[in-house]
């Protein structure tokens, strides 16, 4: 006996987009677990993002990869609230302002390696990423005088590969858990509730010193005041990493 199957046309399209939609939410869980469930590894290296500490210290950090701009305004404002941040640049970028490296420097900031071709290590093999991240050393090296250990890939994109090449080559990935949201230019209020909203001891807080962050020299003085206000002061990155655990919980 042969059995035959007849699909309605109606029905088999909707079960084909359910399918279609079943597939993609798999592909884009794994992606993010590939890349973000890192944190919860219990073995192995793990990125940096929060300090558990319950002293009120928080660490500014600030991207910088494009222009000149915006960075001295930021610069001008740190040095006069005296407070020190961390300063992950990109070595491109470096190469051609090493005036503002050397300013950074001379005003007490730490900084971090950011990579050297702005793009996603994710999707690089395992050879390209080292490649960047040593070149991007030697560069920093020679304009810091200094040996860095803090590495934030460009656009903060890694996962557990990333992170191994990364502690091979002696470096610590460094995350973040608050998130100004400057680089989108939402306004200056908008930029200053994302931060001091959502800030807790131990948190690293990320914005941009880029040209392409407009608002973020605006917002700046104001954060720094409301969270001083609040009763929190200022560290680098390694102060913060000395005093505290490395928190391992899922970022969304």
């Amino acid at each position: 006996m042969k059995f035959f199957w007849i699909w309605n046309g109606k029905k088999m399209k909707q079960v084909s987009i359910i399918i279609i939609a079943a597939f993609f939410t798999a592909g884009v869980l794994f992606v993010e677990r590939n890349e973000l469930m890192v944190f919860t590894t219990p073995e192995g290296p793990q990125a940096f993002y929060k300090g558990n500490g319950e002293d009120n210290k928080v660490s500014l950090t600030f991207n910088i990869s494009w222009g000149e701009e915006r960075a001295v305004p930021i610069l001008d404002i740190l040095q006069e609230k005296e407070i020190t941040a961390t300063f992950f640049v990109s070595a491109a970028w470096a190469e051609r302002y090493p005036e503002l490296i050397e300013r950074i420097i001379d005003d007490g900031h730490e900084v971090g390696n950011h990579g050297y071709r702005y793009e996603n290590y994710t999707s690089w093999d395992d050879d390209k990423i080292k490649k960047d991240i040593r070149n991007s050393d030697q560069i920093l090296q020679e304009l810091t005088s200094e040996k860095l250990s803090l590495l934030r890939p460009p656009n903060g994109q890694f996962d557990k590969r990333v992170l191994s090449i990364a502690d091979s080559l002696d470096y610590s990935v460094v995350h973040w858990s608050v998130n100004g949201k400057d680089y989108e230019n939402p306004g200056v209020d908008v930029i200053v509730d994302n931060i001091v909203s959502s800030t807790n001891s131990g948190d690293v807080l990320l914005l941009h010193a880029s040209d392409s962050a407009k608002q973020t020299h605006e917002a700046l003085p104001i954060i720094i005041e409301k969270l001083t206000n609040d009763g929190f002061s200022f560290v680098t990155v390694s102060e913060l990493m000395s005093g505290a655990d490395t928190e391992t919980e899922q970022i969304n």
